[in-house]
């Protein structure tokens, strides 16, 4: 499987500084001309032509270019060698730059760019193409996924509109990386623009040919994409050709509703409709954009709640959580499409012919398990039909944080009227505790919408919110250390104090619970998981009855019910119910002596601790 440097390896590139010389003179203003600009078709014959530079992308291998005087074509001077590296090469992840002048030239004359190439291994390169001059790159052109052999073939890549390259600085670019994880060499030679007339111009296309209606607001912006520029090649075959939007002719019926720039900005500025068309070198494009605007538009409503409590999975008041993608387009069932739009300054998501659509986070997936709430905003722009509902469905990827791992786990809520309104916003402020099918959200993975009758909708401030209400399992903080006088305490169990010896902290009483001693921020602490009972075995009876409290540090997220107890012989002891914990935090108490009466306070051989969930306890001692 070949491996790519990068999903869009045109957009990641660097050139290395250049010196810039600027002169200067005194003329006159008579003595200014019309600039004239080179027509020199070549770019290299047998070496540079006239004026030509070299620079690599980004990430590619420094000197993976190379002029050959070996292999050549037709026996020609020289030739373009390009090495590409083997994956994890540590030069570089692949083979790319680009040829360009610093002064354009004029290929109005010509209708394509022809080179000849082969290789040592049978491949297919990446990306080849013209218009990259490492800086606006306006006129790019290019062909992917071009097939090359090991004997010399000639190669054409036609121009969209020649009549746009008046003053083009990008003369030749390639990108290529290893094929099937190995690298390889290959040439490319006699590398120059022509006049062949044989290539004919197919009918180009925006929106990849579909005429699509949306509706829009005062503010929305969007772009013109699905760009498709094709070609009849000389060997009667098709062949399409990557293209930037400035090669487009774009115009709007109603510049009163909307504008449309030369590269497809569209901008909605009043009310009205207006359909946006747009042309190459004279031949109207298949597709267009037909956009109602309804006025000004009513943002959701504005988040209050603080970022330190907030995961954010899409919205512009919170930084965003790394996510794979708002829309996943699975197939074969998904029908929905994305029309996201920006509307002064707010992005907006906007899913079309919605049945469902998915929004992925899973690298890393999200830990939400001390997250109380999901915020969802959603606006339906149309009439709300009879049966309408919304359904929200939130996917936790289990420990091994991986999709169809085995032990994924989804759970979905369904929304209906009155909760649903149209044409205005919905804030769905969602407890997670309703999603009662999923037994954790520490490794969330995918929210995904769903729906019956409702064709279309917006979203925004889509995020996890924290209330407070949500207590860590485990403590994330030590217990707060006491700071009694050593000579006023007798310590059963803490590092601030030296404890009693020999106390057997978990003796075995028959009890279900699970004790052990872990590290809270490097302090020993007990841990009582799954509390039904569980005692502490004095080494010998201690005399308390000079201290007048039994101070302890407790903490817990899913108690209900916790006692502490005193014993002496007999037994004789009494029990000392506990506040169970409503939220986040150590709980410090300091309990009067007395009130464990009738227990001897002169012989005290054990403590008992009853109740439910799993606790943490440090800090047990008797004080003055």
């Amino acid at each position: 499987m070949k491996r790519y440097a990068t999903s869009n390896l045109v957009k990641l590139l660097s050139l290395s500084a250049m010196a810039l010389a600027v002169f200067s003179c005194e003329n006159e203003p008579e003595d200014f001309q019309e600039a004239s600009y080179s027509k020199n078709p070549q770019v290299f014959i047998d070496n540079f032509s006239t004026g030509l530079n070299y620079a690599s992308f980004g990430g590619a291998v420094a000197n993976a270019f190379q002029v050959d005087n070996e292999v050549t074509y037709n026996n020609s001077a020289a030739s373009m060698r390009f090495d590409v590296p083997n994956v994890n090469d540590a030069s570089g992840a692949y083979a790319g730059g680009s040829f360009f002048t610093t002064v354009g030239r004029n290929l109005t004359d010509y209708d394509a760019l022809t080179f000849w190439a082969k290789s040592s291994v049978a491949a297919t390169i990446d990306v080849v193409g013209f218009g990259n001059d490492f800086g606006e790159n306006k006129y790019q052109a290019s062909i992917s996924g071009m097939q090359i052999s090991t004997v010399w073939r000639k190669y054409i890549i036609p121009i969209p509109d020649p009549s746009k390259l008046t003053v083009e600085k990008g003369m030749f670019f390639i990108s290529e990386g290893p094929e099937n994880g190995s690298g390889y060499t290959f040439w490319i030679d006699e590398v120059k623009f022509e006049k062949l007339g044989t290539i004919n111009p197919q009918q180009p296309q925006i929106l990849g040919g579909q005429n699509e209606v949306q509706t829009s607001y005062v503010g929305v912006t969007s772009t013109i994409d699905g760009l498709v520029c094709a070609f009849n090649m000389p060997n009667g075959i098709n062949q399409g050709v990557n293209v930037t939007p400035a090669y487009f002719n774009f115009t709007s019926s109603n510049p009163a509703v909307a504008t449309v720039d030369e590269v497809g900005n569209v901008s909605t500025i009043g009310s009205g409709t207006a359909v946006i068309t747009a042309s190459v070198n004279g031949v109207d494009a298949l597709g267009s954009l037909t956009l109602n605007s309804q006025g000004a538009f009513q943002p959701a409503p504005l988040p209050t709640a603080d970022a330190a409590d907030v995961i954010s999975i899409f919205s512009d008041v919170y930084p965003n959580a790394p996510v794979n993608y708002y829309n996943g387009y699975w197939q074969p069932y998904q029908n929905t499409q994305s029309a996201d739009f920006t509307v002064n300054g707010d992005n907006v998501l906007n899913y079309t012919n919605f049945n469902f659509v998915g929004i992925e986070f899973s690298t890393p997936t999200i830990d939400a398990s001390l997250m109380s709430h999901l915020n969802v905003s959603i606006y339906i722009p149309n009439a709300l039909p009879g049966g309408a509902n919304f359904r929200v469905r939130l996917v936790d990827f289990g420990a091994d944080g991986a999709f169809g791992g085995g032990n994924d786990v989804g759970f979905t809520l369904t929304f209906t009227a009155p909760t649903l309104i149209s044409q205005g916003w919905t804030n769905l402020h969602i407890p997670l505790a309703n999603f009662t099918g999923l037994p954790s959200r520490a490794h969330l993975g995918q929210l995904i919408f769903e729906g019956t009758n409702i064709t279309n909708f917006y979203a925004d401030n889509i995020y996890f919110e924290s209330d407070g209400s949500v207590i860590p399992t485990t403590p994330t903080t030590a217990a707060p250390t006491p700071s009694y006088p050593a000579a006023n305490v007798t310590s059963i169990f803490s590092d601030a104090y030296t404890n009693v010896p020999g106390s057997d902290l978990t003796p075995n009483w028959g009890q279900l619970t699970t004790a052990s001693q872990v590290s809270i921020a490097g302090n020993n602490t007990l841990k009582y998981a799954g509390l039904n009972y569980q005692g502490l075995q004095l080494a010998s009876g201690i005399d308390v009855s000079g201290r007048n409290f039994l101070h302890l540090d407790y903490y817990s997220a899913n108690s209900t019910a916790l006692n502490v107890y005193l014993i002496s012989p007999g037994p004789v002891e009494k029990l000392y119910a506990l506040t169970v914990p409503t939220t986040a935090g150590w709980n410090s108490v300091d309990i009067p002596l007395a009130s464990f009466a009738p227990v001897n306070l002169t012989n005290v051989i054990q403590l008992k601790f009853d109740g439910s969930g799993d606790i943490f306890l440090d800090n047990i001692l008797f004080r003055n």
